[in-house]
């Protein structure tokens, strides 16, 4: 069942430390996780010490995932990525000397979890892990550091094309942009942490990269972000958009009904997008395919919104 604890703002201070380890044992413990204690205590100290000495404030703490593989994320407002150094083989003799020390860095983190990485988002990062409940001594250890500020600025195609946005609500386009991002994450993170299990996950994860290089939202985003901040809900926007975006958009459509039942089954934590966003996704999606294929901008009416429901539940 997904892990449902809300985020836990830490003090940028040495007893935050402390703080981390008793919320992540009770986590464990609440979930019925006891063998994942030790190990999550561990790497929760590794990072927030981390975050604490040489990342900016505010640090949060917060689990995701499932009572099989829980994850632990800490975020702080640091843009700098975090440096793995594998550990020397004379560090992981005594075993219980691994689980008890703290400040041997990413090495301990990775050692003690599943799968691990970061995200560089535009509001600094997130470190993850997913903790074992026996330390991994071999394999590859080295985790994935994914900067999604780094993404191209304009569509990678040289067949490009302007998507004319009228009358779009900006507060669902703020919250399909959020709801998309924490999607593809959550997808990504699925099929590297558990490819074998679900294969699927990682060519719905490539998709999901292959659409987001077709789409400058940059400006779409400033002015959503102004209209916002003026009190309107309403704005006039336009999306530079690769050409490949067009077809590939209808597959989005079925993508997002299938990263639907991902939520429900729980294997993704995202919950299942109510019916407002799944109409309002509908409208955007098939106004690139739309337009690429020509046709004339359709304004986000309520008329608009009643056909795209009228054509999902066809």
């Amino acid at each position: 069942m997904p892990q449902s604890r809300d985020a836990v703002r830490l003090d940028p201070g040495p007893s935050s430390v402390q703080h981390a380890r008793r919320w992540v044992a009770a986590a464990c413990r609440e979930m019925g996780r006891d063998d994942l204690v030790e190990p999550a205590e561990l790497c929760v100290s590794e990072l927030v010490t981390n975050a604490v000495l040489h990342a900016e404030p505010p640090i949060s703490l917060r689990v995701r995932g499932t009572r099989e593989h829980p994850r632990f994320e800490v975020f702080d407002g640091s843009h700098r990525p975090p440096v793995f150094t594998p550990m020397a083989e004379a560090d992981v003799e005594d075993e219980l000397d691994l689980l008890l020390t703290v400040g041997r860095g990413l090495g301990m983190v990775a050692m003690n979890s599943a799968a691990w990485g970061a995200d560089i988002t535009p509001e600094g990062k997130v470190v993850w892990f997913e903790p074992v409940a026996e330390p991994r001594l071999d394999g590859d250890l080295s985790g994935e550091v994914y900067d999604v500020t780094a993404a191209p600025s304009a569509p990678d195609a040289t067949d490009q094309y302007v998507v004319h946005l009228r009358g779009l609500p900006a507060s669902a386009y703020r919250d399909f942009r959020r709801h998309y991002s924490d999607l593809r994450r959550e997808v990504r993170l699925l099929a590297l942490a558990h490819e074998d299990a679900y294969p699927l996950a990682r060519d719905l994860s490539r998709l999901f990269d292959t659409f987001e290089r077709q789409i400058d939202h940059g400006p779409a985003v400033a002015d959503v972000e102004a209209s916002l901040a003026a009190g309107r809900d309403r704005a006039d926007v336009d999306l530079t958009v690769g050409q490949p975006a067009s077809g590939l958009a209808e597959q989005m459509l079925e993508l997002l009904d299938l990263a639907d039942a991902f939520c429900r089954a729980q294997r993704l934590l995202s919950l299942e997008r109510s019916a407002a966003q799944r109409t309002f996704q509908q409208w955007l999606l098939r106004e690139v395919a739309r337009q690429g294929r020509g046709e004339e901008p359709r304004s986000w009416t309520a008329s608009a919104a009643d056909r795209v429901g009228d054509a999902h539940a066809s």
